[in-house]
This record gives structure tokens, sequence and C-alpha cells, in this order.
């Protein structure tokens, strides 16, 4: 399995997803916009995961590469290959298949539950209930033939699916204590009291137990993205 990361900063990386990847036996290759814009072809890749970062899909005047990277994910898609994003990910996944990114109502910073919409047929069945961390102030519309996959209070469209092999996840699953640690030391500024805002103490006391909850159901989406053999 070829798998290529779409990396945007360096404090926010794959997290527990590479420890999966290791287990697949998966070779990884990166473009790391913060480094360089280089971007692979998409018929050597079989697998693209678009990580997070504090930019936003439509600041392309300051950073044009934004628009490259959106033509890569669309190209990726509509050869069928597996395609997971997170967060930035998701929103530019959005982005790419002509959907609109903007301000959400809340910023949602933090854990908090996301509730699984009614499954269809074929698509990823997310739990009716799970607490997970969100760092992230903007959202998206839906994309076109895309199926609802989960919602919370504070942002409606927290995870989208495009036929069978393409998720955009708003929330992060693959976090660890050290990813955690890593982005709140780097973006602390953020943490401002809101309604759905929480405290950096209140962040770095979170148990270990609940990221072995959410990365065990981050293995499950890495699982069924790739179980046609990508």
């Amino acid at each position: 399995m070829r798998v290529h990361v779409l990396q945007h900063v360096p404090f926010e990386g794959l997290g527990s997803i590479e420890r999966w990847l290791s287990k697949q036996g998966a070779s990884l290759t990166y473009t790391r916009f913060y480094e360089t814009a280089d971007l692979p072809m998409t018929e050597a890749v079989d697998f693209v995961v678009a990580l997070g970062g504090p930019m936003s899909v439509n600041d392309e005047i300051e950073l044009p590469w934004l628009v490259q990277e959106k033509r890569f994910l669309a190209r990726a898609v509509q050869e069928g290959k597996a395609v997971l994003g997170i967060c930035l990910g998701a929103q530019l996944l959005a982005s790419a298949l002509g959907s609109r990114v903007y301000r959400g109502p809340f910023k949602e910073i933090g854990w908090f539950p996301v509730r699984g919409e009614p499954a269809v047929s074929g698509s990823f069945a997310f739990p009716a209930n799970i607490n997970v961390f969100h760092w992230h102030g903007e959202t998206f519309d839906l994309p076109a033939s895309s199926v609802h996959l989960a919602s919370s209070e504070g942002c409606r469209n927290q995870a989208f699916q495009v036929d069978r092999r393409v998720l955009g996840l708003q929330f992060h699953l693959e976090t660890t204590p050290e990813s955690a640690g890593a982005i709140i030391s780097e973006c602390s500024h953020e943490l401002v009291p809101d309604r759905f805002i929480q405290t950096a103490e209140y962040l770095r006391a979170v148990p270990r137990s609940e990221y072995v909850g959410i990365n065990t159901l981050m293995d499950r989406v890495l699982s069924y993205l790739t179980r046609s053999g990508a």
C-alpha cells in the first residue's frame, strides 16, 4: 500500500495513523507544504491522507499551493483512490469537490461529543455518541452526492463520505497525548473562553484512555477505507 501524506505544519502529524500503517507494511511519502509544494503523480499513490493545519482553505493568495493541493485531491477522488481528510484536510477535500468552506458558528477546541448520523447502506457507521478531539473554527457544506456521517452541537457537518473510499472528518481521531501536547503548545493563543473551547489545563489532564478510544475508531476508519486492497 503506497500512502501519500499531505502535511501542512510540523506539529500536526499522523499520530496514531502512523502505527496502523506500519502494521500494514505501508510505504509512506510526504508533501510537507511548509517545506515544498511538490506533489506526486496520483498514479503512484494508493491512499492519500490530508492532515490538519491552522490555515484556511480560502487563503489561496497567501498560500498558492492550496490550489495545487485541491486539484491533487480532486484527481485522487476521481481516480478511485482511498482518501482521508482530517480537519483542514476535510475542508480541503470538501472545497476540492466544489463545496463552500467558511467560518463556523462556533470554534470547537477540546473534547466534545459527535453523534453518528443514521447509517446508509455501505457507508461508514459512527457510534451514536462518542467524545472526540476537535480543533477548528471553520466548517463546510457537504459535497454533492456525499453521505452525512456525523454532527455535533457546535457544528452540524462533522463527517462525510463520497462513494466508498473517501472520508472527510472535521475532528481528530488520530490524536495522541503527545500530538495533543504539540498543538496545545503551538496554538495556545486560540484557547480563549468560549462555549466550545476548553482550557489548556483541562486538555493536558485528559486521561490516556480517551485517546485509546478515538485511536481505536481511527483504526476502524483506516480498515474501512483500505479494505479493497488500496
